[in-house]
């Protein structure tokens, strides 16, 4: 049997759907059409069915989407139902933006961990989390059953960096450095070049320019 395959956009639209639904569900409003998501969201009506449809029947014809049960399948989908922990490694600017960025934890992914190596960073505690050196990640990161890693170190480590995490067991690495990194292919690899999406933003300007 072939096994129908996603689209990645699709995906990222999920997301942004079931923030919207949030959204709404504070308003105390209990239905949705798909073209309430779509004027919400920024996209046609026919794509929020589209994308749905991926997944199964979710609407009543003729009366939308109940704002609960939609946003409570949504979660599921991206699997959100539960909590996922979060190793970040890398105190830096980015590092400690992100480690105290309070929409992550209201999504489930908790950061219960963080390592870097500068020895005046060592030791503080951010959120209740003590900063530990990178030394300890392989022993620290498999005793609190962390799933995903994110990197936020210079490019020049990311690669160590990333074979630590490997060998910690983590099954996801979000990669912030802008650096091509070598993991197995059972670990799921996100990279996250800010560079690269400035870039594509100056492209786009540029033909709206021309």
């Amino acid at each position: 049997m072939k096994t129908l395959k996603i689209p990645e956009a699709t995906i990222m639209r999920l997301s942004v759907y079931s923030r919207y639904l949030t959204e709404i569900d504070r308003k105390g409003i209990i239905t949705i059409s798909s073209g309430d998501i779509a004027e919400g969201v920024g996209v046609s009506p026919a794509q929020v069915r589209k994308d749905l449809a991926y997944f199964g029947e979710f609407g009543i014809r003729g009366v939308g989407y109940n704002v609960k049960d939609l946003h409570r399948n949504i979660l599921k989908i991206l699997g959100l139902s539960n909590e996922w922990s979060v190793c970040l490694v890398g105190l830096g600017n980015l590092g400690l933006a992100l480690s105290t960025y309070r929409g992550f934890r209201e999504r489930g992914f908790i950061i219960t961990s963080i390592f870097d190596n500068d020895p005046e960073k060592i030791g503080i505690v951010i959120d209740g989390i003590e900063v530990l050196p990178v030394d300890l990640l392989e022993e620290i990161v498999p005793q609190r059953h962390t799933q995903i890693g994110a990197i936020t170190v210079p490019s020049s480590s990311a690669q160590i960096i990333a074979d630590k995490l490997v060998k910690s067991g983590v099954k996801a690495i979000l990669n912030f450095a802008p650096v091509v990194l070598n993991v197995p292919p059972e670990v799921e690899l996100r990279n996250v070049d800010l560079s690269v999406n400035l870039e594509v933003l100056t492209f786009n300007l540029g033909g709206k320019m021309a």
